[in-house]
C-alpha cells in the first residue's frame, strides 16, 4: 500500500505549528497505525529530517497514550485505540490527515503528543481511597452487590487516553472524570470519601480548562473501552447529592 500522510509538525508548544506532506510505501494491511509511522520515521531518519514525535507504550490497547486525531476522528476509523488500528482500514493511495488532540486543556507539545497531565491532576483530586483495604482474601470478604460490581468494573476500564475530550466539540472531561468517580463510588471501600471525591474532581475539571457537557454523546462514540455517558447522569447525582450534605 501506498499512503498519502498530511501530518501536523509542530516544534514546541509556542510554535505555530503547520501539516506537512509525507508518502510512505511498502505499508502492509496487517501493521498498525504506528508501525505505519514507524516506516515513515525509519524513512526520515534515512533522509536527515527530524521525525515524527507521538506517543506510545505498550501498545496493545491499554495504556492510552497513543492519542492522535486521524481523519478527523480520536483514535481512528475503528473503535479502539491508535496503536489497535490497523492499516486494513486504509485503502491504497488514500490521504490520511494526522492531527493532535485539540482541547486547551491537553495543549501541544511536540507534533502529535499533547500534555494530559491534566488527567493526572483531576486523579490527584480524589481519585483514591482511604480505608485500609488488606490483602486480596480480606478483600472478599464484604459482599458486593453483582450489578454494583459489573458497573464498577465497566467505569474502571477507562484508560485516560482522552478521546472523550478531543471528540467533544466544548472539550469536555465529563465522561473520564464520571468513569473514576463511578468506578470507586459504587464499590463499599470508595464510601468514605464520596462525597469529597466528587465535588474535588468536578472542581479541578473545571480548573484545569476542560468544557461543559452538553449531550450529545461523541465522547461515548469513541471511547475505545465502550465507556457509557450513563456514567456521566451517574456522576450528575452524585454531584448534587453532595451538595446537600452538610460540612464536616
Amino acid at each position: 500500500m501506498k499512503l498519502h500522510l498530511k501530518v501536523w509538525r509542530q516544534a514546541g508548544p509556542q510554535d505555530a505549528g503547520r501539516f506537512e506532506n509525507h508518502t510512505v510505501e511498502g505499508v502492509t494491511p496487517d501493521m498498525s497505525f504506528l508501525e505505519m509511522l514507524d516506516v515513515l520515521n525509519n524513512k526520515l531518519l534515512a533522509q536527515g529530517k527530524p521525525t515524527i514525535a507521538f506517543d506510545h507504550d505498550c501498545r496493545e490497547g491499554i495504556c492510552g497514550s497513543c492519542s492522535m486525531m486521524i481523519n478527523g476522528r480520536a483514535h481512528g476509523p475503528t473503535r479502539g485505540t491508535t496503536c489497535q488500528t490497523y492499516m486494513r482500514n486504509f485503502t491504497d493511495g488514500q490521504t490520511v490527515v494526522i492531527e493532535p488532540w485539540r482541547a486547551r486543556a491537553f495543549p501541544v507539545m511536540c507534533d502529535l503528543v499533547v500534555d494530559r497531565s491534566a488527567f493526572d491532576r483531576i486523579q490527584q483530586a480524589g481519585g483514591y481511597v482511604s480505608v485500609n483495604t488488606g490483602g486480596a482474601p480480606d478483600g472478599n470478604c464484604l459482599p458486593v452487590p453483582k450489578d454494583n460490581a459489573e458497573k464498577a468494573m465497566d467505569a474502571a476500564q477507562c484508560i485516560g487516553c482522552g478521546a472523550c475530550v478531543a471528540a467533544c466539540k466544548n472539550a469536555s472531561a465529563m465522561l473520564f472524570v464520571a468513569a473514576k468517580v463511578s468506578h470507586l463510588g459504587l464499590l463499599p471501600q470508595g464510601q468514605p470519601e464520596r462525597s469529597r471525591r466528587v465535588l474535588a474532581m468536578v472542581a479541578k475539571m473545571d480548573e484545569e480548562g476542560f468544557g461543559n457537557c452538553t449531550n450529545q454523546y461523541e465522547c461515548e462514540a469513541v471511547c475505545p473501552k465502550a465507556i457509557s455517558a450513563d456514567f456521566i447522569a451517574r456522576m450528575n447525582r452524585d454531584q448534587i447529592g453532595s451538595t446537600l450534605i452538610p460540612a464536616e
